[in-house]
């Protein structure tokens, strides 16, 4: 995907070189994943979760029966069950059971998870 920067953006490469944007100009180029989605709607399962998390709705939405039935027949463990699973459907900890990403809108409420490993680095930040 090419990044434009705004109309009269400075920015300054890493050899130093500052550069004024016009706005019609590409500043860099980003590669965006793609998602695999079967179906599963991310505002369907929040509303679920929200109205009908204490029959297990949910659950069964995203394919997950047995927890769903366990939800069913206790209530929503007395509501404690459906307020946690509301918070981790709202937070995208919890997915379709298939593996699958939610269908969100491009510019939705969509979540990335961030995670420091071996090959991460840390750039120290420098004042002019």
């Amino acid at each position: 995907v090419q990044c434009l920067p705004a109309p009269n953006i400075t920015c300054r490469d890493h050899l130093g070189i500052e550069k004024v944007f016009t706005g019609r100009e590409v500043g860099f180029y980003k590669a965006i994943e793609c998602r695999n989605v079967n179906g599963y709607s991310y505002k369907v399962a929040v509303a679920l979760s929200l109205f009908l998390g204490w029959l297990g709705a949910d659950r069964f939405y995203l394919g997950y029966p047995a927890l769903g039935l366990l939800k069913f027949c206790t209530v929503g463990f007395c509501g404690i069950g459906s307020l946690i699973d509301f918070i981790l459907i709202s937070m995208q900890i919890v997915g379709p059971s298939d593996g699958s990403s939610y269908i969100i809108d491009y510019y939705g409420a969509r979540l990335t998870r961030l995670s420091i490993t071996n090959a991460t680095f840390r750039k120290m930040q420098t004042y002019p």
